[in-house]
């Protein structure tokens, strides 16, 4: 994967402002692949239930 899945600035100003600290580019590699597994998840999730539309629940992340 290439793209980047997240708003690369969004995060670097979260980090800094509830951490003080800086973000390397590998956090935001790490994070857009995260980003990309529950999205690739959430599609099988949905095709397994006979749907085309992604929906909430074929993406859960317990502990959010």
């Amino acid at each position: 994967m290439t793209d980047v899945l997240i708003v690369t600035s969004k995060v670097k100003k979260l980090i800094k402002e509830k951490g003080g600290m800086n973000t390397s580019a590998e956090t935001i590699d790490i994070l857009s692949k995260a980003i990309e597994q529950l999205c690739l998840k959430g599609v099988d999730s949905a095709k397994a239930d006979g749907r085309k539309t992604v929906m909430a629940r074929d993406i859960m992340i317990d502990h959010i």
